[in-house]
């Protein structure tokens, strides 16, 4: 046979050992190769260094041993084409050349063939010389052969000629490689591992099961193709199966999102998605393709990696995903097995569809944690996993944007409550912090382009894990054409206009009063509602804003302002030293049982109220509440939360979306209707037996759902429900015609299948036949073994043993195929039932929601009494005058941190008396804890709690303004002075006459002179012209002079304590404040609290000496300065110098 034809020249190498006989084997570069009988070639994938190099190991390592070269070389099985060269392919050896003797039991793995050491290298074509050369070689010696050049042998023409000994050897050999190697498909799972051969490919190597080599021999490969669309490019152009399109036409249009298919019992995650479901779930992810696009990278892999998990474990994945702040879509198989055998689509793939979208916000299948409160100590702030939808623009007249007008909308979905509104912002966008904030959204939905400063402040917040969840928030974005306002509108108006014409009569009245009301939304709310709908409805939870009785404006003045800087400066709902809620005024107050009396009490917390009259109503409930606190009416409320354990708020969102459980109702619905019963003797307020409106309303609401809660009860067999069985959920008087049919169509096969019996057992001869059941598989038939010759050739074997074998009659199988869709179509059925009551029940929504309100609010109040009954706390009394006359007043939550007593002070402003204090002391004296104490007294206070004091007599303040510690702010480029003293303007812009305002250590961030200046001209200008009530707190004491400028509208008072004699080294803080100015702040005495080295300390005070000796000698010169003068010129303005000059001594 004539030396097979390549395009490549070659090696220089093999040229110079041979040049004399390569110069004539060498062939043209336009040759074709030929082809001869051989079996369809695997494809070999690119040479690489890495595979030169194993195949040079493996040469090197067969070349030590002894081994026979023949000079004819026997026939070869198989050929390879090699895909290095894309224009000529040429075959190569599959069987082995060279056998590695039996002595060297430590290089057994490099026992291979000496193709298979060969078969990777760039391209035959250029080991062609070197391949016929190694077929001339002179016969060498035993001694001398294992020192020849091995190379991949040519064939020769007389290979037809083997003796038969020569393949008895050669099929010895082979099998003793086979037992050292391990099974026959060991090299082809090397190769693939490697990723040298597809499965494809190993397939057509591998031929028909059981093809021996004779018939492999027979086989002829397919003709090799020329260029680029040779084996290589075949290889590469694998074809996707139809499930691989199914999921990349879903992903493509779901890119941000994780995907999850489900693909018979398991869901399966592909690519990328299963790289990541694997990191963060900790599953198993089997290599292969990570991109979705044909990237040349991944050209050799010709499968998706992917991550799978049983189908049951869906909710615990994907809750841990979405808690990795991932956003996760389920595919679903929305047809199954037999409905699919018996329709027309039998030979396609199942169908999918995308049926779930999840994000951290608006994940509300979670049914685990609908189950009681959360009482993990170190779990951040409770906040609500609100949605929020910002979009911004300029102000009127200015260009730049210094101030910007901000419209916001927040959605709860998993509890309906919406929030809106539409504000402008100065520079420091202290506003929408504010909000942000109170609201703290888990996921953002920025509308266009936001200025640098809300896009930092944003970025800033979403980092900040202010968030319920206590990690990052998702942020995402869409565009902002010109004509937004306008679509909106249109989009706004035809979504609400829908539900009105769906809407029954009842309904309909209230869907139209809620038209009219999102017509009179400003244009940035409405921008951002038709955004957060088109949004909503990625989820399925669009429904969300038919809800609109909780449409509240964020803004309305009926409660007190506490904006961002307050929340945190005050602790209101998490700690400043780790940000947890323990240590917070929440966790201070927070009694309640249940999961929607917390989130209500959360909101009264942050809103404290305005209205003197509702506080009033609600103190006097608490008040009552604690006075009958083991009375049989008390009792009798507290007991109504003991067995509450489901968070019904929820529940009943949940309902609403059609996304609840059978059991998950079933629970729900008997709760409700226990608690309607135990007061349905209760038709009016007036006969709840409480003297307290607030009580007798909350109560009277109750028994209001007992109709409709029998009246769905009443169609649930609860034995069904509780199991979650979807096919007698109903009880029979109730169910649908629907469900009745299938169960009358299953009854009816099942009928004829125990009819059939009687004609299988006349065929094998029998008296009677049983149908039995084996691994799942019914109505199976056993016979005997020794009885099989009665068996008609038409049963179909499913399974045996050695005593009997078990037969599907064909009447049988087509029964049960029969019965199977019958099963299908129940089912169904069975679901469609379900979401019709589902249905029924959400038509219902604010009667049981109303109800479930009442609840929190009776669960609220009795947290608040149980926080009045503890020792020290008293019921305060409120004035419409402005004014804050607390005695005896206590920090209530470091009072309960602190293992010691806690020292009690008073605090008495009036606006119209002394409306502020200069407070002055030394370092750690218990200025701070003073004055967020007083502020913390009057917000309880407003929310209608008990406050820790023996007195308190509270006016209405409509704000509370905090300025506290030092810290900078990079994210927006501003120095620690700068953020101070633009949080001091916002105050001054929004102060009113019902502010309280704390001011802590102004003007410590520039130089004494500066800050003595500013600190003066603004306690100045809060005190004169805004007239708040202030807390001024100073380690200025020249500022005490101040005082002076005001007819006792300003005092000076300090902390108090006690120096040692040993020339102030160590003082004791009495924690008391008491009239008068401390001069001296004793900074080094907090360096030696903080172990500074003595060294230091030492130094420092010699300096600070030397600093007061001077000052000393400064103002004794300037005041014999001013007495010359007087004496020299006399005069009552020389008098007056002279007097103050002494004071100031």
């Amino acid at each position: 046979m004539a030396p097979p034809k390549g395009s490549s020249q070659p090696t220089s190498s093999q040229a110079k050992k041979q040049q004399s006989i390569s110069s004539f084997f060498t062939p043209k570069p336009s040759a074709t190769p030929k082809t001869t009988a051989a079996p369809k070639p695997p494809t070999v994938s690119p040479s690489s260094p890495a595979n030169e190099s194993r195949n040079d190991a493996l040469t090197a390592s067969s070349d030590e041993e002894d081994v026979v070269i023949p000079q004819k070389i026997p026939s070869r099985r198989k050929r390879i084409p090699d895909e290095e060269d894309d224009e000529d392919l040429s075959p190569v050896p599959k069987k082995p050349r060279q056998i590695v003797s039996d002595g060297n039991k430590a290089n057994g793995r490099n026992g291979i063939m000496a193709d298979e050491s060969t078969g990777h290298r760039n391209s035959l074509g250029q080991a062609s010389a070197a391949g016929v050369n190694a077929a001339k070689r002179p016969e060498a010696s035993a001694r001398t052969s294992k020192y020849i050049f091995s190379s991949s042998p040519v064939q020769d023409e007389n290979e037809d000629e083997d003796t038969l000994e020569d393949r008895k050897r050669k099929e010895k050999l082979h099998e003793r490689f086979v037992k050292r190697l391990g099974r026959p498909d060991s090299i082809a799972e090397i190769k693939r591992r490697n990723n040298f051969i597809s499965e494809e490919t190993e397939e057509r190597a591998q031929g028909p099961e059981g093809e021996d080599d004779e018939g492999e021999e027979e086989e002829v490969p397919p003709k090799p193709t020329k260029g680029k669309k040779g084996a290589a490019a075949k290889k590469n152009g694998s074809k996707l199966t139809p499930m691989e399109k199914q999921y990349l036409e879903i992903k493509n249009k779901h890119l941000d999102a994780i995907i999850v298919m489900e693909v018979g019992y398991k869901f399966k995650f592909f690519g990328e998605d299963a790289r990541i479901a694997s990191k963060e779930l900790g599953i198993v992810c089997i290599p292969g393709k990570f991109r979705y696009d044909e990237h040349p990278s991944e050209a050799h892999i010709n499968r998706f990696a992917s991550a799978s998990f049983p189908v049951h474990r869906l909710q615990v994945h994907v809750k841990r995903l979405v808690k990795a702040n991932h956003k996760v879509g389920v595919v679903r198989q929305i047809e199954t097995a037999a409905l699919k055998a018996a329709g027309d689509n039998r030979n396609a793939p199942f169908v999918r569809k995308l049926t779930n979208l999840y994000t951290k916000g608006t994940y509300v299948d979670d049914v685990e944690t609908l189950e009681g409160p959360d009482t993990a100590a170190g779990a951040a702030a409770p906040t609500t996993g609100y949605l929020l939808c910002l979009t911004e623009s300029n102000a009127k007249g200015w260009g730049t944007d210094e101030k910007v007008q901000v419209g916001i909308i927040a959605v709860q979905p998993a509890t309906g409550d919406i929030i809106y509104d539409d504000f402008e912002d100065g520079f420091m966008r202290s506003e929408i912090e504010t909000r942000l904030l109170h609201i703290a959204p888990c996921e953002f939905l920025i509308v266009g382009d936001l200025s640098k400063a809300t896009d930092k402040l944003i970025q800033h917040l979403a980092a900040s894990k202010t968030n319920v969840f206590g990690d990052r928030a998702r942020v995402e974005r869409v565009d902002k054409p010109k004509t937004m306002a306008a679509q909106s509108y249109s989009h706004i108006t035809n979504f609400y206009a829908g539900k009105v014409k769906q809407g029954v009569d009842a309904d309909s009245d209230s869907k139209r009063a809620v038209l009219d009301q999102s017509h009179q939304l400003s244009e940035h709310v409405t921008i951002c509602l038709s955004a957060m709908i088109t949004h909503m409805s990625e989820y399925g939870l669009e429904h969300v804003f038919d809800l609109t009785k909780y449409f509240q404006p964020f803004s309305a003045r009926s409660h007190m302002l506490l904006n961002g800087n307050t929340l945190s400066s005050l602790e209101i709902y998490q700690n400043q030293t780790d940000h947890t809620e323990k240590g917070s005024l929440f966790w201070t107050m927070d009694r309640t049982r249940t999961r929607f009396g917390r989130r209500l009490l959360r909101n009264w917390v942050g809103r404290p109220l305005l209205d003197k009259t509702r506080l009033e109503q609600r103190i006097e409930a608490v008040e009552e509440l604690k006075d009958g606190e083991n009375t049989i009416r008390v009792d009798k409320l507290k007991h109504l939360f003991r067995n509450i354990k489901v968070d019904l708020e929820k529940v009943l969102i949940r309902i609403y979306y059609k996304k609840c459980t059978r059991s998950e109702l079933l629970g729900a619905l008997q709760i409700l209707q226990r608690i309607a019963n135990e007061y349905a003797h209760v038709d009016t307020p007036d006969k709840a037996g409480f003297s307290s409106s607030v009580i007798n309303d909350a109560i009277a609401s109750l028994p209001k759902i007992s109709d409709d809660i029998v009246s769905f009860l009443e169609k649930i067999n609860p034995q069904a429900a509780k199991e979650d069985d979807k096919y007698s959920f109903f009880r029979e008087e109730h169910e649908t015609e629907d469900v009745m049919e299938r169960k009358m169509g299953i009854a009816a096969v099942e009928h004829e299948l125990n009819e059939h019996r009687a004609v299988a057992a006349s065929k094998i001869k029998k008296g009677k036949v049983d149908y039995v059941t084996v691994s799942g598989i019914e109505y199976l038939i056993e016979v005997k073994n020794n009885e099989i010759k009665n068996v008609p050739a038409s049963w179909a074997k499913i399974s045996g043993t050695k005593a009997v074998s078990r037969f599907h009659t064909p009447e049988v199988v087509k029964m049960v195929r029969e019965r199977d869709q019958h099963k299908e179509a129940l089912a169904a059925a069975c679901d469609a039932a379900f979401l019709s009551l589902l249905d029924e029940i959400a038509a219902k929504y604010q009667t049981l929601r109303d109800c479930v309100h009442a609840l929190a609010t009776l669960d609220a109040l009795l947290s608040l009494a149980a926080l009045a009954s503890q020792p020290g706390y008293v019921k305060p009394s409120f004035t419409s005058e402005i004014e804050l006359d607390i005695v005896g007043g206590r920090h209530p939550m470091v009072e309960q941190l602190l293992l010691d007593s806690y020292v009690p002070n008073p605090l008495s402003l009036r606006n119209d008396g002394t409306r502020a204090l200069l407070i002055t002391g030394p370092n750690m004296g218990g200025k701070s804890s003073y004055v967020r104490s007083g502020a913390l007294i009057a917000i309880m206070g407003q929310i209608g709690s008990y406050v820790p004091a023996e007195s308190a007599k509270l006016g209405m303040l409509d704000a509370v303004f905090t300025r506290m510690g030092a810290f900078d702010n990079m994210l927006k480029g501003e120095s620690t002075f700068m953020v101070e003293l633009s949080e001091t303007a916002d105050i001054l812009k929004s102060a009113t006459k019902r502010s309280l305002v704390i001011l802590d250590e102004l003007g410590r961030g520039t130089s004494t002179f500066d800050g003595v200046a500013i600190a003066e001209a603004v306690l100045d200008y809060v005190v004169r012209d805004i007239q708040a009530l202030t807390l001024f707190i100073t380690h200025y004491q020249n500022m005490s002079r101040i005082e002076e400028r005001f007819a006792g509208e300003l005092k000076n008072v300090h902390v108090k304590f006690e120096e040692s004699r040993e020339g102030g080294k160590e003082i004791v803080f009495l924690y008391e404040v008491g009239d008068g100015v401390a001069h001296r702040s004793y900074g080094l005495n907090v360096a030696r609290l903080a172990k500074v080295p003595e060294g230091v300390l030492e130094v420092a005070a010699v300096k600070s000496r030397e600093l007061e000796a001077r000052m000393g000698a400064e103002k004794v010169g300037n005041m014999s300065r001013i007495v010359q003068g007087f004496m020299q010129s006399g005069g009552e303005e020389s008098l007056e110098r002279l007097v103050k000059g002494i004071e100031q001594l």
